[in-house]
């Protein structure tokens, strides 16, 4: 492989170890390495800027993150005329807490760039919105909510996400896109119609004038599917969930817990 790649990352699951925090000085090292042939490596998270900033400084990156499973594309610290801020009409908000027991939701959570508003604090996990404890600016207000969110994110109690992803779908009349995240939580994530990391990607390679079949992406999980079927070579991490692997051209030999993003790039490259 002598062109110059473009290589998409997702970061739970995938890059960053299941602590949801940890990233091996062996990555770190694969990724300068791989970075200092010439080849890009860009961010795609379901995670909100604020949460994957920290993760995007320590991979020593330059290149635009890609946020809100698309929502957002950026380049932290710079002014990218390219940057992009799609948005979700706030009266999704309101309507789905109306609906939260039909749909058996625990929580709803407006998610912004830099902040976030949560419905209920009581059966929330502060560190899903990378926090220790709630806070009282946190609790979700109308008056707070004067903007319309990049994303909504609910935890829900039925087990089928998918399913019930289809049916808030539905609810909407086909407006939204709806994801889910990986591992044991009930959560779904919802931004714009048309909206993934596929779409993000799509941009930038317009934008950058360069062609897919330089783009090489990593993903475990439903939210990766548009990206992994988009990108010129999918690989899916060992431990990805079937419904990712019929999107994949490749499944890893390794988790993320073994470095699998890491190994396979060196496989490739170095």
């Amino acid at each position: 492989m002598t062109d110059k790649k473009i290589i998409a990352i997702d970061l739970d699951g995938t890059t960053l170890y299941s602590d949801g925090v940890t990233v091996s000085d062996y990555t770190k090292q694969i990724f300068k390495s791989v970075q200092d042939q010439g080849h890009h490596i860009i961010i795609a998270t379901g995670r909100p800027y604020r949460m994957a900033l920290q993760i995007y400084q320590e991979l020593a990156l330059d290149t635009p993150m890609i946020n809100f499973n698309g929502a957002m594309i950026s380049i932290p610290g710079q002014h990218w005329p390219h940057a992009l801020s799609k948005h979700v009409d706030k009266a999704m908000v309101f309507e789905l807490i109306k609906e939260e027991e039909r749909f058996e939701l625990d929580f709803l959570a407006a998610e912004f760039r830099r902040k976030f508003f949560i419905n209920a604090f009581d059966k929330a996990n502060p560190q899903i919105f990378g926090i220790d404890s709630f806070e009282a600016y946190h609790q979700m207000r109308m008056d707070k909510l004067d903007d319309d969110p990049n994303a909504i994110l609910l935890q829900t109690r039925i087990t089928d996400k998918l399913l019930l992803a289809s049916q808030i779908n539905d609810h909407f009349d086909n407006q939204v896109n709806i994801s889910a995240w990986g591992g044991q939580n009930g959560i779904l994530e919802i931004v714009p119609k048309g909206i993934s990391k596929a779409s993000a990607l799509a941009h930038y390679l317009d934008v950058t004038g360069q062609d897919v079949s330089n783009l090489i992406a990593f993903g475990d999980e439903h939210n990766d599917v548009e990206m992994l079927g988009f990108a010129g070579t999918g690989y899916a991490m060992k431990n990805a969930s079937d419904v990712l692997l019929a999107h994949a051209d490749h499944q890893i030999a390794y988790t993320n817990d073994e470095d699998g993003v890491a190994r396979t790039l060196e496989t490739l490259f170095l």
